[in-house]
């Protein structure tokens, strides 16, 4: 039985390996904007994070034959507001003037399906929420943060395991699911179809 990774994040590989894992990793490709869209008005940060977690994982399945296959899925969730990845430095400098000294709730949606002879025979999903404390960068330090790049393509734009960890004075929850997997959900979510994380080890 295989492990897939439906995603491409370097941070979630490096969770699960440093966790005992080595996953097969398997981008999804998913359209995200196209899948928000449909989503009812009323859906919640919640809700959003997971239905993209499990497209993700529902769009990888079917290329294989006995698997489980974990998609995930991080947005922030600050000042009223769903943000994802900033995607350009205009966008990265104007959250951080926001977030700093502030605080937020970073979602991370999680979707597990068991896949058996090429069909999924089993799903289960969960989400987690961590409140970070953003630190109070001056205006340079967020600026030369936002020029190394970092921020723009993770969720809410900051790390903790990275360069943005200068900048984050606490974390109030599962620090795995900040990095963007969260350990102790997934070995439940494993469990509820049928599968021991500890059979994963390598």
């Amino acid at each position: 039985m295989q492990f897939v990774l439906a995603s491409q994040s370097p941070a979630r590989l490096t969770v699960l390996r440093k966790a005992g894992i080595d996953p097969v990793v398997q981008v999804s490709g998913v359209d995200e904007d196209a899948i928000i869209a449909s989503l009812p008005a009323d859906a919640g940060p919640e809700q959003t994070v997971a239905t993209l977690a499990e497209a993700k994982a529902r769009t990888v399945a079917p290329d294989h034959s006995d698997a489980v296959v974990v998609g995930c899925d991080s947005m922030l969730f600050h000042d009223g507001l769903l943000v994802g990845k900033p995607g350009t430095p205009e966008r990265a400098l104007a959250r951080w003037t926001k977030m700093a000294g502030g605080t937020g709730e970073l979602l991370t949606g999680h979707a597990v399906l068991r896949v058996r002879d090429g069909a999924v025979t089993a799903i289960a999903t969960g989400t987690v929420s961590t409140t970070i404390r953003f630190g109070e960068p001056s205006e340079t330090e967020i600026e030369a943060y936002v020029g190394t790049g970092e921020p723009l393509q993770v969720a809410g734009g900051f790390t903790i395991d990275g360069l943005g960890g200068w900048f984050i004075d606490g974390v109030d929850g599962d620090p795995s699911s900040v990095i963007g997997i969260s350990l102790p959900l997934t070995r439940r979510l494993l469990r509820d179809v049928e599968v021991s994380v500890v059979d994963l080890w390598h």
